[in-house]
């Protein structure tokens, strides 16, 4: 049965044509992690993943809101060395703030944890669990230290008017839609840093988001049916103006790389 080694990956914004954003950010964590899994990724895999985008088919409607991209393409290597490009739909979500239900997150052993490896299906899961109990997203946690989300990287707006992401350490991913959006929540006056991300910190938050390549950017509204601080403020706005500049700026073709 294969393991998480036996594959590497990414999903990548598509504009449906022949753009994909931050694609150079994220080749550069798709190789960060292979090296990791032990995977030899192929030196021409940006020029080859751009040649298929050409003749790829549309996976179906596009997703026609302003403030997310078209489609998804999964961008990944196997162990052989071969590599694949899966278009994806992506859903619509609602203007409102999510609900939100904690689960258990799924532990790999170092140093596959916190990489974007093959034994996704936990997180598939996770999604399909807070969709039959009623919540939008579902949020990961270890020993009450929250690790990730099911879709999505969470942040949250700490009284001290820093934003907060889980630390790789503690085994999230590194974020490439938090590294995009950096800048721009960095200029408005809030860093961001990482930190261990207890209850009692999301609790006592000021506000939460979640942010991802499909999902955009996400107020969270409570979790497991307590409220968290006061959604769709000072966070998202500044995560959500970062995020739509991107999807003006961000995108990458052929002739970029």
């Amino acid at each position: 049965m294969p393991g998480p080694r036996s594959a590497v990956w990414s999903a990548i914004a598509w504009d449906g044509k022949s753009s994909l954003l931050a694609a150079d950010m994220h080749f550069a964590r798709i190789r960060r992690h292979a090296t990791v899994l032990g995977i030899q990724t192929p030196d021409n895999l940006a020029e080859s993943v751009f040649e298929v985008l050409n003749n790829l088919e549309l996976p179906g409607e596009e997703n026609d809101s302003a403030d997310q991209a078209a489609f998804l393409v999964r961008v990944g290597v196997r162990s052989n060395g071969e590599h694949y490009v899966e278009p994806t739909v992506i859903r619509t979500w609602p203007e409102d703030p999510l609900a939100a239900i904690s689960l258990a997150a799924p532990t790999w052993d170092e140093p596959v944890r916190g990489t974007k490896h093959a034994e996704w299906e936990p997180y598939r899961d996770a999604r399909l669990t807070a969709i039959e109990h009623g919540a939008d997203i579902a949020l990961l946690f270890e020993k009450d230290i929250l690790v990730d989300g099911d879709r999505c990287a969470p942040l949250l707006l700490d009284h001290d008017g820093v934003a907060y992401h889980p630390r790789h350490s503690d085994g999230a991913l590194d974020s490439v839609t938090i590294e995009q959006i950096r800048p721009g929540l960095e200029a408005a006056g809030i860093p961001v840093r990482p930190a261990k991300l207890t209850l009692n910190m999301i609790l006592r938050a000021s506000e939460m988001v979640v942010c991802g390549s499909g999902m955009g950017v996400r107020a969270i509204g409570s979790i497991d049916g307590r409220t968290i601080g006061a959604p769709r403020s000072r966070l998202f706005q500044a995560a959500t103006d970062a995020w739509l500049s991107r999807l003006e700026v961000g995108w990458i073709s052929a002739k970029d790389i």
